[in-house]
């Protein structure tokens, strides 16, 4: 490992040429928390993590003649270099994998999936205990239940746990949520936060669903056609307006805050910010100084040039134009700092021509409680 890398970092130099297609990335991901790669279908994200699991070999000798050698060190553990020819073979690195579908053993029933896990792991480097995993995923009624007497979400969350068994180095999502329902992935997200909360195991997440990405994951590889097209923070990647996240519909801001009060009669929880604060509604009651993770869409912001009287807007932000750029035609992204938080805001040219919105310009963010999403 190079001397001036952090202990704590996923540096992979990845290679592989198929028909059609051409994987060329170089990533250096943050060795804690959930990373996401992000992008359209075939973009590389699945082949991506298929080559950091050792199941797709990558390197100059598949394809590129001029290709820098592939490398893959988790956290200072040298998993695949090829100038110094080492390979190691996907059992002999420390990875859990999670697929798009659970693919559970039927003959077993959840206990036996998940001791199937802990049996591929020798005693010396078990570090997550099969009840810890499956207390953290919720399913110590389900032990007795074969895996065709469970739902969606319960399946998928059972094979987290037999992932988790195996005491991961790293965990690789490949969307795991993808072939669920809205009501089972509702189900699913809170265990998966609570997993990131509890476990010091870095995830590599692959999803193509923004919302996801935002309420889970810290930093984010934003990739094309088997490219990076930018790496970085998530609240910093998907608010930049040289990047496709930062337009169209779902173009969001993700802010980091922590609770400050909860009101139980009308169901308002406070949350304190770079910005000020934020209200929004919350039928669960938070407990201050818990730590929360919003997402306030960019078409739920509209801007005033003084701070309005007598509205049901709870969210009146003091903010200064960053930026603009043309989201559509007759429409405008307005980049907002509010503290230190850059905020998103979508309005009509029309709009921003009554306004006179240019950078530097001070306005006033109004923000619906009904619309932040937590």
């Amino acid at each position: 490992m190079n001397a001036a890398q952090p202990p704590s970092c996923i540096d992979a130099r990845l290679h592989l040429v198929r028909p059609g297609f051409t994987l060329d990335v170089d990533l250096h991901l943050p060795g804690r928390d959930v990373t996401a790669l992000y992008g359209p279908s075939g973009c590389g994200k699945t082949t991506c993590l298929r080559a950091i699991a050792g199941l797709t070999r990558s390197g100059p000798d598949v394809g590129l003649a001029r290709a820098q050698p592939g490398r893959v060190v988790v956290n200072g553990e040298v998993w695949q270099d090829d100038t110094a020819k080492l390979w190691r073979a996907t059992h002999e690195r420390a990875l859990g994998y999670v697929f798009q579908e659970a693919s559970l053993f039927d003959h077993l029933d959840v206990r036996g999936n998940i001791r199937y896990g802990l049996k591929r792991t020798p005693p010396a480097r078990r570090q997550v205990a099969l009840e810890q995993a499956v207390e953290l995923l919720g399913i110590s009624h389900l032990m007795e239940r074969k895996p065709q007497a469970l739902s969606g979400g319960e399946r998928q969350r059972v094979a987290i746990a037999r992932a988790l068994a195996t005491s991961p180095r790293l965990l690789l999502m490949d969307e795991p949520l993808a072939a669920l329902d809205a009501q089972r992935k509702a189900e699913v997200l809170p265990y998966l936060e609570k997993l990131h909360r509890a476990l010091d195991i870095p995830v590599l997440y692959v999803s193509h669903a923004i919302d996801e990405v935002a309420r889970l994951a810290s930093h984010m590889v934003l990739m094309r056609e088997g490219r990076v097209l930018a790496q970085g923070p998530t609240g910093e990647l998907i608010t930049r307006l040289d990047l496709p996240l930062a337009h169209g519909d779902t173009a969001a801001t993700v802010i980091e805050g922590q609770v400050q009060q909860h009101d139980a009669r009308d169901h308002i929880t406070t949350v304190g910010f770079s910005g000020g604060q934020l209200l929004l509604v919350s039928p669960m009651a938070h407990t201050p100084g818990v730590a929360l993770r919003l997402r306030v869409q960019a078409r739920d912001v509209s801007l005033s040039l003084a701070p309005p009287s007598d509205t049901s807007i709870l969210n009146i932000l003091p903010a200064r134009v960053a930026a603009l750029s043309e989201s559509s035609p007759g429409q405008l992204m307005v980049a907002l700092d509010v503290g230190t938080t850059r905020l998103l805001a979508r309005v009509t040219q029309r709009s921003a021509e009554a306004l006179s919105l240019a950078p530097g310009k001070h306005v006033y963010a109004q923000v619906k409680g009904v619309a932040i999403v937590n």
